[in-house]
């Protein structure tokens, strides 16, 4: 126990919570809605997206829909579209998917995960169309993704179906010339402009996408057919903004957070959580929450090493840097065209010590008065630890539940923090 450090007290948020209870049902009824039945055809090969996002349930989804094509005698398979991820490389792919379990003996059916691509078309911008070979050569395509706020980009078109039209199905070299163009173009431009190619030209079945709620349970599932791919998708968008998890307070001198990674969000942390989608290390001016200093302490296993965004953050402990893989990292945020985010910060052995040098860069407020918040991870923030300056704010709160009395951080003999969020949230 030190006086150094703030005293910390546990709060739940309260969110906005629609659930899909029963996901498989609820695939096999969108799929039945939209006509799917009718074309196609027994024999007929069905290509099915598997991204690299840690999307919740996303093996039950898949399945579910290798199901409801094998049971019209189908031939479905899954394809890998995940553009630069896994290194960019065809086992690198698997390894993701097999982590999410989805796997060809779970989801009774082949995987597929050839990097190669042809290109099918070229836009008014001269961009040329890439589209994987193992789609391509599929009767029809089924694009499954999670629809949400990009973590860098703006427009009506953020991370969703549109996007997996070309970043997914485009492989690594698609993602490359995509991620080159979004330089000169706005977001919205490249994804109409390519996302409608490749519905022409793709054998675009239809999409399938879900919106998760803000306790990173699936929240929604909806079919949508080709042309209602644009517009449906900004719904969808629309929607996933409302249901987004937040921190509770809108400012914070210091945010710790436990793990980062992939499967979390595309940044490792969801910039749309923790205020930073216009800036590395600070909001736009109209950007909430405003976050002085952030420090990581982990990544996940799920995360293959790969650290992009770390350099969102200001501070790390050493262990992050040594679980880092600098090839995968570098592909990736090369790959996007964002290298900032992969940059490494000042780093240090210890909780203790990353703290107090942490705390004494905020600025004229002391350490024990810092306002700290301390997340579990972006896609966890049901509950969060907060520095007792937070308390008077804290009180009276409808959205708020004060789970604990303010108390003392705990370290053990290694300087360490004595427990992990989450560890702290289950022995309340």
């Amino acid at each position: 126990m030190s006086a150094a450090f703030p005293r910390v007290f546990r709060v739940r948020q309260k969110f906005e919570r629609p659930v899909v209870a029963d996901v498989a049902a609820a695939v096999r009824e969108e799929l039945a809605r939209v006509g799917i039945a009718g074309r196609v055809r027994a024999g007929q090969s069905v290509a099915i997206t598997g991204g690299s996002r840690g999307i919740t349930n996303i093996h039950i989804i898949l399945k579910a829909a290798v199901d409801f094509f094998h049971e019209l005698g189908a031939r479905p398979f899954i394809v890998a579209a995940m553009g630069s991820h896994g290194g960019g490389t065809a086992d690198g792919q698997r390894a993701i998917l097999a982590n999410y379990g989805i796997t060809e003996a779970f989801c009774d059916c082949p995987i597929r995960t050839s990097m190669e691509t042809a290109v099918i078309d070229q836009t008014p911008e001269g961009v040329p169309v890439h589209f994987g070979r193992d789609a391509l050569a599929a009767d029809h395509v089924l694009v499954v993704g999670r629809v949400k706020p990009h973590t860098e980009l703006f427009g009506e078109h953020q991370s969703g179906l549109m996007k997996m039209l070309l970043i997914g199905l485009g492989k690594h070299e698609g993602a490359k010339i995509y991620h080159r163009a979004f330089v000169d173009y706005s977001l919205d431009q490249i994804v109409r402009s390519v996302g409608r190619r490749v519905i022409e030209k793709g054998r675009i079945l239809a999409g399938l996408g879900i919106v998760e709620n803000a306790y990173d349970e699936t929240g929604l599932i909806r079919a949508v057919l080709p042309h209602e791919l644009e517009t449906q998708d900004r719904e969808l968008l629309a929607l996933s903004r409302q249901w987004l998890p937040r921190l509770p307070f809108d400012h914070a001198d210091l945010l710790l957070v436990d793990e980062m990674g992939k499967e979390i969000s595309g940044c490792g942390m969801d910039t749309n959580v923790i205020g930073r989608k216009h800036h590395e290390h600070g909001p736009a001016p109209d950007e909430f929450p405003k976050v002085k200093r952030i420090a990581v302490r982990s990544l996940t296993e799920q995360t293959h090493g790969n650290a992009t965004g770390l350099g969102k953050s200001e501070f790390c402990l050493t262990r992050v840097v040594e679980a880092m893989d600098p090839r995968i990292t570098y592909i990736n945020v090369t790959t996007a065209c964002f290298p900032q985010v992969g940059m490494i910060p000042p780093h240090y052995a210890t909780d203790r010590e990353l703290l107090t040098v942490a705390l004494a860069t905020i600025g004229l407020t002391e350490p024990p008065h810092a306002k700290l918040l301390w997340i579990r991870n972006t896609l966890h923030v049901e509950e969060v630890e907060c520095g007792e300056a937070f308390l008077p704010l804290a009180r009276g709160r409808s959205d708020l539940e004060i789970l604990t009395a303010p108390r003392e951080l705990e370290f053990d003999a290694n300087g360490m923090l004595a427990r992990t969020m989450a560890a702290l949230g289950a022995n309340e």
